[in-house]
């Protein structure tokens, strides 16, 4: 009976240790919102803001503006626009079928830990610059391995063109005529797929239009990703102001029911 007794001791003290050690390890990875700084990364919404090519833009429709017969002021809009422009999520079954809808997506793909992998210099002189997987592997080779569960955040300098259309997607034209002549970075499928074989990421952001370059006619990019229910943040601004490593990330889309995209409020707290 004491042989007994000391051996039921010994199990739950191991428990107990166990389960010290895991609260104490959540505890330390627990996000203070209270403590940092936050960075918008997301773009406005307006009559100004960049929309795809053949996609419907922003309109705002002022319902009422003003004081009322009342005497308080008063003020309501509509608005109208494609799921697809200024910063926005792109859903798996944009570009996969039967996968994940914005409303299916789980939060936990969409509130995350971030790293940034910055090809400015390479992007700088190639509007139509693809990232390799050498890109992503020199990254790694310089600040360690990108964990698993993390949103991964790709810069290619392109953001600061935002506002100017014809240099951002490299046309003002719009329609399906206006297709071919977009000219802007993206990730190269072989790079999406090493992504999704070798990394565990929760999402991949670009300061891009498209997840895939400017050139591309099979959006391989978007087909490795989506193909497992990675969604893409598009127009994603600020990147810049973020560090390497260290971010965290809410990106919390508008929840349209069976949506294939949506608007997007992005934000990053650095610690």
């Amino acid at each position: 009976m004491k042989l007994k007794s000391i051996r039921l001791f010994i199990v739950f003290a191991c428990i107990f240790t166990f389960a010290c050690a895991e609260g104490q390890r959540t505890q330390n990875q627990q996000i203070d919102f209270f403590n940092g700084k936050w960075i918008d990364l997301s773009y406005d919404f307006s009559s100004e803001t960049i929309y795809w090519v053949t996609a419907k833009p922003f309109e705002r429709e002022t319902v009422a503006e003003g004081k009322t017969e009342k005497g308080y002021y008063y003020s309501a809009y509509n608005f109208s626009a494609a799921e697809h422009g200024g910063t926005h999520i792109d859903a798996p079954v944009h570009f996969a079928e039967g996968r994940q809808t914005v409303d299916e997506i789980p939060l936990g793909r969409l509130i995350a830990p971030a790293v940034k992998i910055d090809v400015s210099p390479k992007a700088a002189g190639n509007r139509d610059y693809q990232i390799s997987v050498e890109d992503l592997t020199d990254w790694e080779t310089t600040n360690g391995r990108i964990p698993d569960s993390t949103i991964v955040l790709l810069q290619t300098g392109h953001g600061k063109f935002w506002g100017d259309k014809k240099n951002y997607l490299g046309t003002d034209r719009t329609g399906t005529e206006a297709v071919a002549e977009l000219h802007f970075p993206g990730l190269a499928p072989e790079a999406a797929e090493w992504l999704v074989k070798n990394r565990k990421s929760k999402a991949v952001g670009i300061d891009t239009a498209s997840i895939d370059f400017g050139q591309s006619n099979s959006f391989g990019s978007h087909v490795a990703l989506m193909s497992e229910n990675i969604p893409a943040f598009e127009n994603v601004a600020n990147l810049d102001k973020l560090p390497v490593k260290g971010a965290n990330i809410i990106a919390l889309p508008m929840k349209i029911k069976g949506g294939s995209g949506a608007p997007l409020r992005i934000i990053a707290l650095l610690p």
